[in-house]
């Protein structure tokens, strides 16, 4: 399954010269994020990135969670290139390289990975649910549950609608522009997500509100 990952809905990305790509939502939705992440993470362990888009948020979140280790991925070749180019620019020493990881696949390349320094003890998904396909929810799920440990972590960060409502005007216009490019895209009822989770033993444990009228969503693995 191919399909792409927009890191926003705020802007899209511009492409310069070299390999590096930019979501300029990212320089906005950063710092939120990571104060939330510092809450809520393992103290230790490795961070697994699922669609790290362009790499941005894996070099500004890898130095400020350190001792932690950040290990981004994404399944396009072009967005991987990005996240490679963007390191070269951090000096940080817990930032692996990005792995090739589609979420919706039944097993990830990574879990038979013997090269982590460390266990992967929380998943991080920004922005990721509402522009792939349903079935790449069930597959992040389904992930989680296989390689979390008990008291693990996954944090979602992106739009929901609640009660099957949105929660903004800018939300509705967001997913029926997701539609109009393809039809298994959206933005998704939290209630269904929630449900999704609940089904590979992972149980809510908090939510936040969020700049642009996002959510931040936090999950322990049972």
């Amino acid at each position: 399954m191919q399909y792409l990952i927009i890191h926003t809905n705020e802007s899209k990305m511009n492409t310069p010269k070299d390999a590096r790509q930019y979501a300029p939502a990212t320089q906005r939705n950063r710092e939120a994020i990571l104060e939330i992440l510092l809450q809520v993470l393992p103290a230790s362990g490795t961070i697994l990135e699922v669609a790290s888009g362009t790499g941005e948020h894996s070099v500004f979140f890898a130095p400020h969670l350190a001792p932690r280790k950040w290990l981004p991925s994404d399944q396009n070749p072009q967005l991987r290139a990005s996240i490679t180019a963007w390191a070269e620019e951090c000096t940080t020493d817990n930032l692996y390289p990005p792995r090739e990881l589609d979420a919706s696949m039944p097993v990830w390349p990574l879990e038979k990975d013997a090269s982590l320094d460390s266990p992967i003890v929380a998943i991080v998904n920004i922005n990721m649910i509402h522009i792939s396909p349903w079935s790449a929810c069930l597959g992040l799920m389904a992930g989680a549950e296989r390689i979390l440990p008990p008291g693990g972590i996954l944090y979602l960060y992106g739009p929901y609608k609640q009660g099957g409502e949105h929660t903004a005007p800018s939300n509705a216009t967001f997913d029926q522009s997701l539609q109009a490019q393809n039809p298994e895209w959206g933005v998704r009822n939290l209630e269904d997500v929630i449900a999704a989770a609940n089904d590979q033993n992972l149980q809510l444990q908090a939510t936040y509100q969020m700049p642009a009228n996002n959510f931040s969503v936090v999950f322990q693995r049972s």
